[in-house]
């Protein structure tokens, strides 16, 4: 027997599966970031997520990842420059790789005003420091 509660209940599960659809309609997903990967063997490795968070005009010194490093800005604008490509200001949805070993040389805060944060995805060998500093 269908109750009065049972029909409400699936009245307003049927209208947030709708509503969640319309925010998200099918065939409205778009690649973000897309890169090629060096070829490595992943084999004893482990993966750390790191929330980075710059104040205004904060940055860091140049520094190494020994693996791979997905980098994913959240908030701000963050200056980056990473082995031979040219330094680039990424906002909000915005994403950059980085192979192992490769110099990343600027990355920082691109406002002396607002704060910026980033979530580093870093896939490395377990045990291994996960940043260097760059030597001089």
């Amino acid at each position: 027997m269908i109750t009065r509660r049972v029909l409400l209940e699936t009245a307003g599960l049927a209208l947030l599966a709708q509503a969640a659809s319309a925010q998200n309609p099918p065939g409205r997903n778009r690649v973000a970031f897309q890169h090629d990967l060096p070829k490595v063997s992943t084999d004893g490795w482990s993966v750390t997520a790191i929330e980075v968070n710059y104040g205004p005009g904060e940055s860091s010194a140049a520094h190494h990842h020994p693996g791979i490093t997905i980098a994913y800005v959240l908030e701000g604008e963050i200056r980056s420059k990473v082995g031979d490509d040219p330094e680039k200001v990424y906002r909000p949805g915005e994403m950059f790789l980085e192979t192992p070993n490769q110099l990343h040389a600027v990355s920082g805060n691109a406002s002396a005003t607002r704060p910026a944060k980033l979530l580093a995805i870093l896939l490395a060998e377990k045990g291994v420091p996960l940043t260097t500093p760059a030597k001089n």
